[in-house]
């Protein structure tokens, strides 16, 4: 699966206009292979804590946006 860049960024920059503490983590979305398929995760330059309650929101919020442009 090919991630499209533009996409990406674009799914990336409304994850960030709700989650503007991200903006320096370095995020970019990847498709992860699977058994059966693939799944779109963030992966990071500076990953944020292990605690982080908004890391998931954030993950969430982009791929939800990547999905949704890029009609998968």
């Amino acid at each position: 699966m090919e991630i499209v860049k533009e996409l990406a960024d674009q799914a990336l920059q409304e994850a960030l206009a709700k989650y503007p503490q991200y903006a320096e983590s370095g995020a970019r979305i990847i498709a992860r292979p699977l058994f059966k398929g693939h799944a779109f995760v963030l992966e990071y330059d500076n990953q944020p804590a292990k605690d982080d309650p908004d890391a998931w929101e954030f993950q969430n919020a982009a791929v939800k946006a990547y999905r949704r442009l890029a009609g998968v």
